[in-house]
């Protein structure tokens, strides 16, 4: 294990320690945490022991089972505002950060939700308003919306289990893929984006989940407000949170974050996120994000829930969609999802968020996934 390098960090098991080292291994700057003693969280602990769940192949695991079996790093849940249950393993522990992966999303949802109510910018403009340079692309036509809810037209294959898909060549640009990289390759993540010309559907046709649309929303705040998303990130959420750790994203040689997945937190602070987005955008008495989008990310439409159906990943959620950079289950669960297993599951029938940090040996296998999702409700409803 004390091997650990760019060129295996992603590799079972190597990645149980790599994703709590992003910071050593990879270009990154911190998303500093207030000055203020960080908000308390109370502790009410208790054992999740009797739980039993029935999983995808029709068998009974218990709860240790099954948190040992989706090759869990952190699990925590956290009912009506207090701390019930919290365990780390593979050498985790409350103060140790690790690697999101598309939970980083959810937070760019949530800060474009800030940033409209403020007055920035309308979500219904084309991104080459503030990033002219992808005119002859792609994304020509793309509004901030249709970024925001994978609904753009470009084209971009993200299949994590095809190395040489186009995720893991954006991905390359900030040394992810080492193995991608020569001297023909991207030097920034504006520059792979000026290379996807081509699309794969008119604007809003359909939801298809592509990562780049995310850096691209990086690109449009930073040319809106003049200032680094890691900035803003910090002053609109990350510092209102009262967050107890400073959080970590990865950037390429610009400073632009890798916004898509780069992100690393404590477990606790990604609990402090989820209860925000559980009660409508509210955190110790202040409004971070305004209630009417997260109102609006958790109702969508008919549209989003048609969209969603015709995909991938309509059988995850069959009632479900994704709206704002958020996996919306049904009207009571949201959920922000990152490969190789991470997740925050908000439930607001239950007063339940529960975040499970993870490393599964590979990116987006289906069992795992389909178990971790079973493993969240039925602990957010067993409690």
């Amino acid at each position: 294990m004390n091997d650990m390098n760019v060129n295996n960090w992603l590799t079972a098991p190597i990645n149980k320690r790599s994703f709590q080292n992003v910071e050593s291994l990879f270009d990154t700057i911190r998303i500093k945490r207030s000055s203020e003693v960080p908000s308390e969280i109370p502790l009410n602990l208790r054992s999740l022991d009797s739980i039993e769940i029935q999983n995808i192949e029709g068998q009974t695991q218990s709860f240790k089972d099954m948190i040992a079996s989706t090759h869990t790093d952190s699990f925590l849940v956290l009912k009506n505002g207090e701390i019930i249950f919290e365990e780390y393993f593979n050498e985790m522990n409350p103060e140790s950060l690790h690697l999101m992966n598309s939970i980083t999303k959810s937070f760019m949802g949530m800060l474009v939700g800030v940033l409209a109510d403020k007055g920035v910018f309308d979500i219904k403009e084309k991104v080459t308003k503030y990033v002219p340079e992808l005119n002859d692309t792609g994304f020509s036509e793309t509004t901030i919306q249709s970024a925001l809810d994978m609904s753009a037209a470009v084209k971009f294959e993200e299949d994590y289990d095809q190395p040489l898909c186009d995720f893991w060549k954006e991905a390359a640009v900030v040394g992810w893929r080492p193995d991608l990289v020569d001297d023909n390759s991207p030097k920034t993540l504006l520059d792979f984006a000026l290379s996807l010309k081509e699309k794969e559907q008119e604007e809003i046709e359909g939801y298809h989940y592509r990562s780049v649309l995310t850096t691209v929303l990086a690109m449009v705040i930073e040319r809106a407000t003049d200032e680094r998303v890691q900035d803003l990130l910090e002053k609109h959420i990350w510092q209102k949170l009262k967050t107890e750790q400073d959080a970590v994203i990865v950037v390429d040689k610009t400073g632009l974050p890798f916004a898509g997945a780069g992100m690393n937190a404590c477990t606790r602070d990604l609990a402090r996120f989820g209860q925000m987005i559980l009660n409508d955008g509210t955190y110790e008495r202040e409004q971070i994000v305004p209630k009417e989008w997260i109102d609006s990310t958790r109702m969508g439409d008919d549209g989003y829930r048609e969209r969603f159906a015709k995909s991938d990943h309509g059988a995850m959620f069959p009632e479900g969609h994704y709206k704002n950079q958020m996996w919306v289950a049904n009207s009571e669960e949201m959920m922000c999802v990152g490969i190789y297993g991470q997740t925050i599951h908000i439930n607001k029938n239950t007063g339940t968020v529960i975040v499970k940090f993870s490393s599964f040996p590979e990116p987006a296998d289906e069992i795992l996934f389909a178990n971790s999702f079973i493993l969240l409700a039925t602990v957010s409803n067993s409690v």
